[in-house]
């Protein structure tokens, strides 16, 4: 279960009109200071992003799922439900206590280093070699037409 102020400040990005992965990221950050508080770890960085991204979903933040050349059909079925959960297209079912518990179980015994910096950055670099040159340079325009507003803002 998300904390209320996550919640609030994604419903409060989307209120903005900021993008749905604007939004999820909040949930992002709050699953890598779990790990970092040592709630829980992760295998990977990848892995802590999706719980994340999961939690978004079932949230209401309208966050499509992967399309086929990013994720398997278990993950992109498991999207897709989240949504329609956070959607109010789907009832939640009650969640499993057997699973619930061995799931818990399963990422106490995780390492830590999943919300390092650096493995934080290495899953960055990995994502971003896989991205084709123009939507990197893309995405780096629209941040340095962020930069430009902000500075203009506080100016």
């Amino acid at each position: 279960m998300p904390d209320k102020a996550t919640v609030e400040r994604a419903k409060k990005d989307l209120r903005e009109g900021k993008s749905a992965s604007t939004a999820a990221g909040e949930f992002v950050h709050e699953e890598l200071e779990h790990i970092r508080e040592g709630a829980h770890g992760a295998r990977s960085s990848k892995q802590a992003i999706a719980i994340g991204l999961s939690k978004a979903r079932r949230e209401g933040v309208p966050l499509k799922p992967p399309t086929k050349e990013q994720a398997s059909v278990r993950t992109r079925r498991s999207a897709k439900q989240d949504l329609e959960v956070g959607q109010q297209e789907r009832k939640p079912r009650a969640p499993s206590k057997k699973r619930s518990k061995a799931t818990q179980g399963a990422l106490k015994r995780e390492g830590r280093q999943a919300a390092s910096k650096q493995a934080l950055s290495a899953q960055a670099k990995s994502a971003s070699r896989k991205r084709t040159t123009t939507a990197r340079k893309a995405s780096a325009r629209k941040a340095a037409a962020t930069r430009k507003a902000t500075s203009r803002a506080r100016g």
